[in-house]
């Protein structure tokens, strides 16, 4: 339901702190727009906000935020997980507050990596965040840019850093995504990588390339295939499991026996995106029955809410789903 637009005015008006604000043809605003659903109208230092009634609330109180920060420059970057932050408040519904730390920051783990202000940006993420560090095993379900395999990968270096393991352990099955890409040239090393690359690129953001190579080199970071995982054991080690949505259930099964002494193991996947063939089960839509009253694992489910990527990601993940769940309704 429209309301009477809200009116904000930054005075005395600073300009710089203004074209921080607004960035390089008002984008920052178009950026807050199109993740809010508003329109925002300004005359200098005087800001007009129209929408849905909640809406412009939520749009006010993010845009008081982002001009009380807006005493440096604001990358795209920081609107855009500022923004997601706004959309994911904490459910007890408490203000958001409008200075420079967020209550998600104040309750996620801290973790010691090269990326400094990286924490939870929804509750989910802050919970999945402590289950890591208080469980030996456990699973991130849910769709795509949600953070799963990034604050695995986040928490895997921070344990390394703290030398509370001894190596990293990056493992994923080599399945294609819906294509058939033929055969692959260079030894096994290669023939594998492109699988493993999203893997390579959060090493790489959040240790740097050449500490990144030197752990290679010395065997302290591994990535592997799923396949070369038979047979091991693996102690004092930090697994993660990504992609997970792409094992068979004997392949999970074997995934998580190779877990030894002082380990901790991550299985990240969105069942929503299997590449197995129609006839083979998930090992990963299988495990939450077989293991949901094992103490000491835990299960984190995300969905569409928690996707912290540009704005429109959240609306194409909830526009598939709602087509999906018409088509379901239909047949």
């Amino acid at each position: 339901m429209k309301q009477k637009p809200i009116e904000i005015s930054f005075t005395p008006a600073d300009n710089q702190r203004l074209a921080n604000l607004c960035g390089a043809l008002d984008e920052n605003l178009k950026q807050l727009e199109t993740a809010l659903d508003v329109t925002i109208s300004r005359r200098g230092e005087h800001f007009s906000l129209q929408g849905a009634s909640d809406q412009t609330q939520l749009a006010a109180q993010v845009l008081r935020r982002f001009y009380n920060q807006s005493r440096q420059h604001l990358s795209r970057e920081q609107i855009q997980l500022g923004l997601i932050e706004a959309k994911n408040p904490w459910r007890n519904h408490t203000r958001i507050s409008e200075d420079d730390t967020s209550d998600m920051e104040k309750a996620s783990p801290a973790l010691k990596t090269r990326r400094t202000g990286l924490y939870g940006r929804t509750q989910r993420q802050t919970q999945y965040l402590q289950q890591i560090q208080n469980h030996d095993i456990t699973f991130a379900i849910g769709p795509a840019g949600t953070g799963k395999t990034y604050l695995a990968v986040a928490s895997a270096v921070d344990a390394l850093e703290r030398e509370q393991v001894s190596r990293l352990v990056l493992v994923r099955p080599a399945v294609e995504a819906g294509e058939r890409l033929g055969f692959l040239p260079g030894d096994m090393t290669q023939k594998v990588d492109p699988y493993l690359r999203p893997l390579y690129d959060a090493l790489y953001d959040l240790m740097g390339f050449d500490k990144t190579s030197k752990q290679f080199d010395r065997q302290v970071i591994e990535i592997a295939p799923l396949a070369f995982m038979r047979g091991r054991t693996l102690n004092q080690s930090f697994i993660i499991l990504d992609e997970a949505q792409n094992t068979t259930p004997e392949q999970m099964k074997m995934f998580l026996t190779r877990i030894g002494f002082g380990s901790k193991a991550v299985i990240t996947g969105d069942v929503t995106q299997i590449d197995l063939p129609k006839h083979q089960k998930s090992g990963l839509a299988e495990v939450r029955q077989v293991l949901k009253d094992i103490r000491g694992i835990a299960f984190t489910q995300f969905d569409s809410e928690d996707v912290v990527r540009h704005p429109l990601v959240q609306r194409i993940v909830n526009a598939y789903e709602k087509h999906d769940l018409k088509h379901k309704d239909g047949e």
